[in-house]
């Protein structure tokens, strides 16, 4: 039997005496039955990289090498026509480990039946392949309104009657100016034909081409003293426009688009498409996918595979961040297309608004999945982004240092898990290395204790210190970075750390790391968040350094003979500070309820002494 080793060591054999030339190569399992599909720019380089080392590899693609029995390729003569095949072959045989578009939802068409007498209906189903479809769509809602409005526009019968009937009276529809009236006669077949590709072409093409089509045969029929024909393209094109206007604009500035946004955690991610035509929203999609370590190939992949089942694609594509090969793609969809296809990725303005929206969208359809909220999944995802981050950090550790003057130096320890502060993992440290004020030295040595104690603890999962962060940020800027850092990597722990910087008014300006300074005041989910979590660990360990140092105001003043803390409470709350006790005469204190004649000697007393 052949090990695991051998299987390797064959396949990269194999690998090798591939030629240097674009392709698609097919992963096969025992079964011969396909796993993956890939495109390659250079098939020897690209396959024999599966069998090497593993060092550099996704977990996915550790999986599917080790379910990899034999492989086959395709030689092309370019990376665009490996591209195209390796589409429609993924299409095609929907290889288990290929990225692919899974949802629970069924999909909605609108169906135009083939005969004299064509009908358009709503459909659930592409069963008949004697019909033309469009679509699909996800809502059956807009599949309906958009079959009634048609129906109406065009006088097309929305009944379920098969012309030529003998019926002699129409129905109501025909009287209110909704329907020809086959039934009865009242239309020619050569008029009802040409209302039916009238209507064909204006759910092709949008209003904008229907009208432009309408306007041209009413001013041509005009000219022909055909007013009878131009009267009633004219009532045609006042409906289009009717329902054109119902419609709420949302992007006017670009008629035509889909736009792409892709939410993640650790687990899952979701990919949602807003679609836009005639400058309004008309349909909107998602799909959720197991989370992908590389992004920008998820977006590749993912538009490919959405493009594979769509016929209609549309001058503009924009996405929340660039995916993959974004020129091969660009140029892929415009030669499905039959035009030319714009890739974009908007910095600025109402398009960059669009975006993200479509970003809020996906993070909501990906909170619900996970039963969470999509205002904490949208700011995770952002900051991932933001900071470089493979995932979305969901349990995020915080550190702020807090003393007075160098004395009862304290650190407080909060945590965030998923967006929610998670209170009962806080915890409180007392800088014990040294004396006096060194936010660098005390960060350093918190962090430390933290890290010793996970090292020693890790395989105790009661001990509050065994997880390990995906992400720490501290109240400092980068001299507390750096402190922190440095001891993490004597320690040979690996968690990303970064410093929330303050502005004069003490309210969160930017996030530093290594490269700068990042600024996420344009990052409104992410801002919101960091925000958030920098007022949380500074009150935390405030309050922690007034406690101490209540507690150690308390301890001097009931060293005093006769003063016991109800009375050393009663004098702070009279004098405010050990200081106005100090320099307050005998009767000043004895003027504090609770305070006698001999108590008030022993503290002056006390303050006095030579």
């Amino acid at each position: 039997m052949e090990t695991d080793q051998e299987r390797e060591k064959r396949l990269r054999k194999k690998a090798m005496s591939l030629p240097l030339r674009p392709g698609v190569y097919l992963m096969k399992d025992k079964a011969g039955g396909i796993i993956y599909i890939g495109k390659a720019k250079a098939l020897k380089n690209r396959v024999s990289s599966y069998f090497g080392s593993h060092r550099n590899h996704q977990t996915k693609v550790i999986r599917m090498v080790e379910n990899v029995q034999d492989f086959d390729y395709i030689i092309c003569d370019s990376e665009f026509e490996a591209l195209v095949l390796e589409c429609s072959l993924i299409k095609q045989h929907r290889p288990k480990y290929n990225i692919l578009l899974k949802d629970d939802k069924g999909y909605h068409y609108v169906k135009v039946t083939q005969g004299p007498w064509s009908k358009i209906e709503a459909s659930f189903h592409t069963d008949d392949q004697t019909a033309q479809y469009f679509g699909p769509y996800t809502s059956s809602f807009a599949v309906k309104e958009t079959v009634e409005e048609v129906q109406k526009i065009f006088l097309l019968p929305q009944c379920g009657k098969t012309f030529p009937c003998t019926r002699q009276r129409p129905c109501l529809n025909y009287f209110i100016k909704q329907c020809s009236a086959p039934c009865a006669g009242k239309i020619s077949l050569e008029n009802y034909q040409r209302n039916v590709e009238q209507a064909v072409e204006f759910l092709r093409g949008g209003s904008a081409e229907a009208l432009k089509s309408m306007q041209q045969q009413m001013e041509q029929a005009a000219e022909n003293l055909e007013f009878e024909k131009a009267a009633a393209l004219r009532d045609r094109i006042r409906a289009i426009t009717r329902f054109s206007e119902k419609q709420k604009v949302v992007s006017a500035d670009v008629p035509e688009q889909d736009v792409f946004a892709l939410a993640k955690s650790q687990e899952r991610a979701c990919l949602a498409v807003l679609r836009f035509f005639d400058g309004r929203l008309v349909d909107s999609e998602h799909f959720l996918i197991d989370a992908p370590e590389e992004e920008a190939q998820a977006r590749y992949e993912l538009v490919i595979g959405y493009y594979a089942m769509r016929e209609r694609i549309p001058p503009r594509v924009s996405f929340d961040y660039e995916p993959q090969d974004a020129d091969l793609l660009s140029r892929w969809l415009s030669e499905k297309a039959g035009h030319k296809v714009t890739i974009a990725v908007p910095q600025r303005g109402s398009q960059k608004e669009l975006v993200e929206l479509c970003r809020s969208n996906a993070a909501e359809k990906l909170a619900l999945s996970l039963g969470r909220k999509g205002r904490e999944t949208a700011a995770l995802d952002e900051l991932a982004h933001l900071l470089g981050l493979p995932a979305p950090p969901e349990y995020i550790e915080s550190y702020d240092i807090s003393h007075t003057a160098g004395t009862e130096n304290v650190a407080g320890m909060i945590v965030f898990e998923n967006g929610h502060p998670l209170k009962s993992a806080y915890k409180r440290f007392k800088i014990k290395g040294f004396e006096g004020q060194d936010d660098c030295a005390s960060m350093a040595e918190v962090l430390e204790r933290r890290f010793r104690h996970y090292l020693e603890e890790k395989d105790d999962s009661s001990s509050g210190f065994a997880r390990l962060p995906d992400l720490i940020l501290l109240d400092g800027a980068q001299p507390q970075v750096n402190a922190v850092r440095a001891v993490m990597q004597r320690l040979g722990v690996d968690v990303p750390v970064f410093g929330m910087v303050k502005d004069s008014s003490h309210r969160t300006r930017a996030i530093t790391g290594e490269g700068g300074e990042i600024a996420i005041h344009t990052k409104r989910s992410a801002f919101t968040l960091v925000s958030n979590i920098q007022e949380e660990v500074h009150r935390f360990a405030i309050q922690y350094h007034r406690q101490r140092r209540s507690k150690g105001i308390s301890t001097t003043l009931t060293a005093i003979p006769g003063v016991g803390e109800k009375r050393a409470a009663a004098l702070l709350r009279a004098f405010k500070s050990v200081t106005a006790v100090s320099e307050a005469s005998v009767e000043q204190l004895r003027a504090v309820k609770g305070v006698d004649e001999r108590s008030a000697q022993a503290i002056y007393a006390h303050f006095h002494a030579e």
